[in-house]
């Protein structure tokens, strides 16, 4: 098996001022993700929601070092999933089930070295 990323970018303003109902559907709609993953022949084997970029630090090559992220951008990283999939194709079904409500997803394999 392969591992691959789902990168899950967002709108970071559409959850400024959520209400509690659509923190829920959210957290459900993850939960219902997660529950569909291994009927596609994949697994999920880490994955973490990040705290906003206003609490990011970048460092840039050399000593840079900045609040913030590097760029101003409508979606941000907002999450993560690590699957093991048999290939890519198999990654992709299960990209396509990732809540991304506001926003969209990026699938990545992870590099590996021997």
């Amino acid at each position: 098996m392969t591992q691959y990323m789902i990168l899950i970018y967002e709108d970071e303003a559409s959850y400024e001022n959520a209400s509690p109902e659509l923190l829920g559907e959210v957290m459900q709609a993850h939960n219902d993700f997660s529950a569909q993953v291994e009927q596609h022949g994949a697994k999920i084997v880490g994955g973490e929601a990040l705290q906003p970029t206003g609490t990011a630090t970048s460092l840039r090559a050399g000593s840079d070092v900045t609040d913030g992220p590097f760029v101003e951008t409508k979606e941000a990283l907002g999450g993560f999933y690590v699957i093991d999939a048999p290939d890519l194709d198999t990654a992709l079904a299960v990209a396509k089930l990732c809540p991304a409500r506001f926003g969209g997803v990026e699938v990545r394999p992870v590099m590996t070295f021997d």
